[in-house]
């Protein structure tokens, strides 16, 4: 970061869609120098001093791939697989969500598979009917995942889900009340408490933060535009501005209301492609600001230092707290 030297890691070739690799999906072991990412079918062990890299397990024939991480422990990666539809419609997730509604109704056979980053196995701990992505490790809680069922986030029984990973235990995150949306969640850097957003029945957006059993829950109404957040301990939230305002925002929680949003920087991405929508997020200490853009033309990372909320310009009035 200091030099803005970039170093090949890898020589594979490439894979042909649906299975192309995806780094948006590469996760960092938190205990060791390893990687872990999806090549083709199968999850691959990237050791980052030596390079060297080792397959850990090969997804069966017939799936399709969602997101992995590593646990708090650095002791397995779960990943998301789902059915593959393709022979019964079109599928292109990655660019413009090609048979995203689809998917959906069709409920494919989904599973979350565990798998130890020392190369002894794998398992599946979770199977249902229902189409599985964003799974999501605790940063501190090695047992403790979060998964999402997707879809028409005021359509799908509920979003977010928790999973215990010792007991197998499975449950609603803030179980969707109506005709709510609610999703893009997150974990705070507290491996405890999850972020997200979504919209109310009556129009109105809105940010919140709960705990994963349900409780310490807080919502915030804010009449502002944007897509994906993220926050280290909801002190300060940051947001994409979605494809209309074209820049990174920043909010404040005073302990009663949130202030702002606060423009940080433009933007500019086009958001064409998943590999190019904005997604925003602190770095650890939260001193800058980590996201996307394809300003250039093509998609690039883009770090800038996060000053003073106070020195920031404004956009509008505080958002209010409803919960």
């Amino acid at each position: 970061l200091e030099t803005g030297e970039i170093t090949q890691l890898t020589d594979l070739e490439p894979v042909e869609h649906p299975y192309e690799t995806n780094f948006l999906s590469t996760c960092i072991n938190p205990v060791r120098e390893e990687a872990y990412f999806w090549y083709d079918r199968k999850i691959l062990a990237l050791d980052l001093k030596t390079l060297e890299t080792q397959t850990l397990w090969e997804m069966p024939k017939g799936f399709l791939r969602s997101m992995l991480n590593c646990t708090a422990d650095g002791k397995y990666i779960c990943a998301g697989i789902f059915e593959d539809l393709s022979n019964r419609f079109r599928i292109d997730y990655l660019r413009g969500y090609v048979g995203f509604r689809e998917t959906w109704k069709a409920h494919p056979l989904s599973r979350i598979i565990r798998i130890a980053t020392d190369g002894s196995g794998a398992e599946t701990i979770w199977e249902e009917k229902n189409w599985i992505g964003h799974v999501n490790t605790s940063p501190t809680k090695a047992s403790l995942i979060t998964f999402c069922h997707e879809g028409p986030w005021d359509k799908v029984d509920n979003r977010i889900w928790g999973l215990n990973l010792n007991t197998g235990e499975a449950w609603m995150i803030r179980p969707r009340e109506g005709k709510e949306s609610v999703g893009h969640e997150f974990w705070l850097a507290d491996g405890v408490h999850i972020g997200y957003h979504g919209r109310w029945p009556n129009g109105e957006k809105f940010f919140g933060r709960i705990r994963y059993d349900n409780t310490d829950r807080i919502e915030f109404n804010f009449p502002h535009e944007t897509g994906h957040i993220h926050s280290n301990n909801f002190s300060l939230i940051v947001g994409d501005g979605g494809r209309r305002d074209q820049v990174v925002k920043i909010w404040q929680w005073n302990g009663e209301e949130l202030d702002g949003p606060r423009i940080l920087c433009e933007h500019r991405s086009s958001f064409h492609i998943q590999d190019v929508h904005v997604h925003p997020r602190f770095s650890p200490d939260g001193s800058r600001v980590l996201y996307t853009s394809d300003v250039s033309g093509y998609g690039n990372l883009y770090l800038v230092e996060v000053p003073d909320f106070e020195s920031l310009p404004k956009i509008e009035d505080p958002a209010k707290q409803i919960l």
